[in-house]
């Protein structure tokens, strides 16, 4: 028997003798119900979220505000999160999204910082939580304190997201930042299992352990790269947008659940199952159904990004109230030395993870020359935490020793690191002077892109010209006329760039003004066109809008 199993069992054998261990989301209030509880957080977080574009401030901080205000609102009750429900529910969507986003290349190439950061740092930063702790709080047995470090070691993803989403960092950064929080939770849920089951069973091996971090990691990955590629298969299959998005929400879900069944890592699953999904979309996805699933991801994203930061905000009064033996003095000490350490500590580690491996090796030192000391600073201090830090404090064991303290200290990290480093990274960004302007210019990488795709495109028509013969002469003629535009507008090459930019910058708001008036137009007619007719005119103009915003940067 593993330790992963051990502590399942001594876990579940603890918990099945305690009342009201029901494990699922609970409302305990007359006045309101859980699904009305959850209309309210809904309509909370467009409120909040309006608040934080308003105020400039970053989403994730004014819901988890949002969410402590209500929790003393008369008549919200005490919400009771279920872990491994909020983990199963809100963390493959939200991971699958992200990866599916992901860079690969720029992920692969920035593997050795992505993995300093996701494995090294965030063993570094357990172990000075735990000394920490351990000073602070000498009553609770060493592997208890290793399970508060394993719990708030890693940045969140859903966190870090959130937060970078409002500000422009250069793309290393962010891919660094976002590749790290992507995969970090598998080595913190690794240690935080082994310490939970060495507590519980009162001994350890660290062979296991290390055994069993190569298993998780490895056997996560495998199972969201089999699912990922099954889903590929079954788009091909269905042909389909509604079905296509349908799938594609399912498979997060199938590839976590199904790591976790073999006990490998649900967190890594998902990610693997997004890589696969975001490498090969241009592949098996047809356009409508890459626009679907755009729409369709960016609602999902927001709504459960929303819930889960209000209730991880709603979870203040229950976790204060089970703090009886504590003053208020020493639990705002005992958080606030916690959270600092968390910060110092990452500080401390970022630094020389990016300086020696160029001291160490020459050929780093050729490849990846030393960034600026600033781009050290920024991933210093976006280590945001989040809900995989609250769920795994929430999944111990009701008799495990010190669980109260544990749960407020993670809270307390959660809530320092989002709000004191959420709401001024943006100011240390700017500060440093890192922060990318908005330019209507495309990056050279793009524009050799678009003249390549234009030139594939004028050379396909050119040789269906010549094999169609005189019979489409004509129209083969305007349509390489409207290519030879599209390949010379998408050169750049011999012009002066600040003029190409202004230039284009003005030409796409003649057609947001175009457009719009061909709208106004549109609506004159509601009566008198067909109703399909005028419906597929208007997405016609939607799809030319939002082309128009996005080179203009206001998507």
């Amino acid at each position: 028997m593993d330790s992963l199993d051990l502590e399942r069992r001594l876990a579940r054998a603890v918990d099945d003798k305690l009342p009201g261990n029901s494990g699922n989301l609970q409302v305990k209030a007359p006045a309101l119900h859980t699904f009305e509880l959850l209309l309210v957080l809904v309509a909370a977080s467009v409120a909040l979220a309006f608040v934080a574009q308003r105020l400039r401030l970053p989403t994730a901080v004014m819901l988890v505000l949002g969410g402590i205000g209500l929790a003393f609102v008369p008549g919200i009750g005490t919400v009771e999160m279920d872990p491994e429900l909020a983990l199963a529910l809100f963390l493959p969507p939200l991971l699958q999204a992200s990866a599916y986003r992901t860079d690969w290349a720029a992920f692969r190439f920035n593997l050795r910082p992505i993995f300093l950061l996701a494995v090294g740092a965030v063993f570094f930063t357990a172990a000075a939580v735990t000394i920490v702790a351990k000073m602070l709080v000498p009553e609770l047995p060493w592997w208890a304190v290793i399970t508060l470090g394993a719990i708030v070691a890693p940045p969140d993803a859903v966190a870090a997201a959130a937060v970078l989403e409002q500000v422009r960092l250069p793309k290393r950064i962010v891919t660094v930042l976002e590749g790290e929080s992507l995969i970090n939770d598998a080595s913190a849920l690794v240690l935080y299992r082994f310490a939970v089951a060495a507590v519980l069973a009162g001994t350890s091996n660290f062979g296991d352990g290390v055994l069993q971090f190569f298993g998780v990691a490895i056997g996560g990955a495998l199972a969201g790269w089999l699912v990922g590629r099954a889903a590929m298969w079954v788009f091909v299959l269905l042909q389909d947008t509604m079905l296509d998005i349908t799938v594609s929400l399912l498979a997060g879900f199938v590839a976590y659940l199904l790591a976790e069944q073999f006990h490998a890592s649900g967190v890594l699953a998902a990610v693997a199952c997004g890589l696969v999904l975001g490498r090969r979309q241009h592949a098996e996805f047809t356009g409508e159904s890459r626009l679907g699933l755009a729409a369709v991801w960016g609602f999902v994203e927001f709504l459960l990004t929303a819930i889960i930061f209000m209730l991880i905000g709603l979870q203040l009064r229950g976790i204060i109230g089970r703090l009886d033996n504590y003053d208020l003095l020493t639990l705002l000490w005992l958080g606030g030395a916690v959270s600092a350490t968390l910060i110092i500590a990452r500080f401390i580690w970022v630094f020389p993870a990016v300086w020696l491996p160029r001291v160490l090796s020459r050929r780093v030192r050729e490849q990846d020359p030393l960034p600026p000391w600033s781009h050290a600073v920024v991933l210093s201090w976006a280590g945001m935490r989040g809900v995989v830090s609250l769920a795994a404090a929430l999944a111990l064991p009701l008799r495990f020793p010190g669980r109260d303290i544990i749960v407020f200290l993670a809270f307390c990290a959660i809530l320092a690191t989002l709000i004191v480093q959420g709401t001024t990274l943006g100011v240390v960004v700017r500060r440093l002077g890192l922060q990318e302007d908005d330019t209507l210019l495309p990056e050279p990488e793009m524009t050799q892109a678009r003249a390549e795709l234009a030139t594939a495109a004028l050379g396909a028509v050119q040789r269906q010209s010549d094999k169609d013969g005189p019979s489409n002469t004509g129209a083969a003629a305007e349509l390489l006329d409207e290519y030879k535009v599209r390949a010379e507008r998408a050169s750049v090459a011999g012009q002066d760039l600040e003029t190409k930019s202004g230039q284009l910058g003005a030409q796409q708001r003649m057609r947001l003004v175009a457009i719009e008036a061909a709208r106004r137009e549109l609506k004159e007619k509601t009566d008198q066109i067909d109703h399909d007719a005028h419906r597929e005119l208007g997405e016609e103009l939607d799809l030319e809008e939002q082309q128009v915003r996005r080179t203009l940067g206001d998507d």
